[in-house]
């Protein structure tokens, strides 16, 4: 009885946590939040890290996954109930309520310009996800539980690695640092081949095309802000060079993934 009343309180907490979470990513848009929107924030450091607002958009599918997990996770769509993966729900349950409310926190610390703090809250939501994504790893699923499972964690997770990297570069402008004298083009080209390492390490060593598809996505933003007239206007083309590279390479990663995957 008290692990069965356990299994309801996580599933209560982590549907409560999800709400919050979303409810508070609504309204910092809608009212805005200390009378601001989130990208306004970001385009108030100005890096060549950053993609175009475009990107963002990726913000509602992450949304409605996760809502979906939340759903399933709650006995929703589930139709074997014998195949109900009770500990699963309870170890992603957990990681997964810290990281909601810590994403929430980070919108007002993020409005408030609190930018050391949202990279401390950001961090707290990568280390969740790793942690959720490794407990995934060691499950054998169905087509209906890689659906409302693996693959919103796996989005989530993929745009969470590529926030961080750009939370750590608005830190940086926040504080004035510069780059041990490196020049900005030269620094973010570092930046991104930093990020093309993590995410083809990590789509290869979990197998995982939907990851590497979200860091495809956030890399395209980059090109397009550094290539469209509204961003740079092509004033860095080791920039543009150097993301295109990269999304070659995460395409050739996915395509073997692919190969991969059929031949096992």
């Amino acid at each position: 009885m008290d692990a069965e009343k356990t299994n309801t309180s996580i599933k209560v907490i982590t549907a409560v946590s999800f709400l919050v979470m979303v409810i508070v990513n609504v309204l910092a848009e809608t009212i805005p939040i200390n009378g601001q929107g989130t990208g306004q924030v970001s385009d108030s450091y100005k890096n060549l890290f950053a993609p175009t607002g475009l990107t963002s958009a990726i913000w509602g599918l992450i949304y409605f996954l996760l809502a979906g997990y939340t759903a399933y996770q709650l006995g929703f769509f589930n139709l074997n109930k014998r195949r109900f993966k009770t500990d699963l729900f309870e170890k992603v349950g957990l990681y997964f309520s810290i990281s909601s409310i810590a994403n929430a926190t980070w919108i007002f610390s993020w409005h408030y310009h609190l930018i050391a703090l949202s990279m401390l809250l950001m961090i707290i939501i990568l280390v969740c996800l790793i942690l959720i994504v490794r407990q995934i790893k060691e499950e054998s699923f169905s087509l209906r539980e890689n659906i409302f499972i693996r693959f919103p964690f796996s989005v989530y997770f993929g745009w969470i690695t590529v926030a961080t990297i750009a939370n750590a570069t608005t830190l940086f402008v926040s504080l004035g640092w510069d780059r041990f004298g490196i020049s900005e083009p030269t620094w973010t080209v570092m930046i991104i081949a930093v990020g093309l390492a993590i995410g083809i390490v990590t789509m290869l060593r979990n197998r995982d095309i939907a990851y590497g598809l979200v860091i495809i996505w956030a890399y395209v933003g980059i090109f397009i802000k550094h290539t469209s007239a509204s961003g740079f206007a092509g004033q860095y083309p080791v920039v543009i060079t150097t993301v295109t590279v990269c999304i070659v390479l995460l395409l050739i990663g996915e395509v073997y993934i692919i190969i991969s995957n059929r031949r096992t």
